[in-house]
């Protein structure tokens, strides 16, 4: 399995604070493992879950696990595609603005954000 990224400050306060929450989350995680796709593809799944609830937190960070799980950003952004005739063009539009934050940065913008 592929190292994920350091979660969120926010994720990490989080789970502090409510531990319980915390371990339930990681118990859902590990059951999820259970099943027979690759790490990549649940990754690339998860993306596509995320861009078609229109959740930008979640995009960002499947996109981040994706990347980590061995997805290129051209397998990152045709699941965006993908997506388009599902959720409609400005939706896929808005979306593909979330993905190009983390993939493609505009110059000044300083480090990706974890």
């Amino acid at each position: 399995m592929a190292s994920l990224p350091k979660p969120p400050d926010t994720f990490v306060e989080f789970v502090g604070r409510f531990p319980d929450l915390g371990r339930a989350w990681e118990a859902a995680r590990q059951a999820e493992r259970a099943g027979p796709l690759d790490d990549k593809t649940c990754r690339l799944v998860k993306l596509a879950v995320a861009v078609g609830n229109r959740a930008e937190g979640a995009a960002h960070s499947a996109v981040r696990k994706a990347l980590a799980a061995g997805a290129t950003e051209d397998e990152v952004y045709h699941v965006v595609a993908l997506a388009a005739s599902t959720i409609g063009l400005p939706n896929a539009v808005a979306v593909y603005t979330w993905v190009r934050d983390l993939l493609d940065p505009p110059a000044d913008a300083g480090p990706t954000p974890s």
